[in-house]
């Protein structure tokens, strides 16, 4: 594709309706879900034909897929610019937290309930790697030679969702550990869960992170 600063009109034209569309897809997911998306309700508010706005995106998935990949993408520059600053594994988990506060839906729509019958494809996937693996680079550093436990030999076996990153099995079990339980606590922050139960979530989370990034 051309460079923008290069684009012809009609091209221009393009990426401005195509950045509509996923507006109104974005909130139309904050109203009802990623999984009563419809292309023709956007197509009804945009003014235009169902068959019209086929022209941008083939299908509800090609939208989802653009959707997901925007919000991947998001996350890994938030966390590419908290490791270029030089920060720590407590750095990278509030850059998470603080994309997640931002945008509650889009938080949702990569780590939330899965919509049914879709499928991301091999470059989503790509991006979620790198973020995992920008994770791993803050989680190295621990004792290579401490005795492995169960879990460390099963995931040294199992790696190849770490790409070719060479974290020993500790750094793969914190990130892991780390990944999963912060996630826990973001997840019922986001949803409501706390709400009523008067402690501040953020303190929670603060709290859970000291313990995963204790030596």
């Amino acid at each position: 594709m051309a460079e923008t600063g290069t684009k012809t009109p009609r091209e221009r034209y393009r990426d401005q309706v195509r950045a509509e569309i996923k507006e109104h897809a974005r909130e139309q997911i904050g109203t009802a879900g990623a999984s009563a998306l419809s292309l023709n309700a956007i197509a009804k508010r945009m003014g235009m034909s169902g068959p019209a706005l086929y022209r941008y995106f083939a299908s509800r998935d090609d939208l989802i897929t653009e959707l997901i990949r925007d919000a991947y993408r998001s996350l890994a520059d938030a966390f590419r610019a908290a490791a270029e600053s030089g920060t720590d594994l407590p750095g990278l988990a509030h850059a998470l937290r603080a994309w997640a506060l931002d945008d509650p839906q889009r938080y949702f729509l990569i780590y939330g309930t899965p919509v049914p019958g879709y499928h991301a494809p091999d470059d989503v996937t790509g991006i979620a790697s790198e973020i995992m693996g920008t994770l791993l680079d803050a989680s190295a550093g621990l004792p290579a030679d401490a005795p492995l436990t169960p879990f460390e030999v099963d995931l040294a076996a199992h790696r190849h969702w770490a790409g070719d990153h060479p974290a020993p099995p500790a750094a793969l079990h914190r990130a892991l550990t780390c990944w999963t339980r912060l996630h826990g606590v973001l997840s019922l922050e986001l949803a409501g869960h706390f709400t009523g139960m008067g402690f501040d979530p953020a303190l929670l989370f603060d709290s859970e992170l000291a313990e995963l990034a204790a030596p």
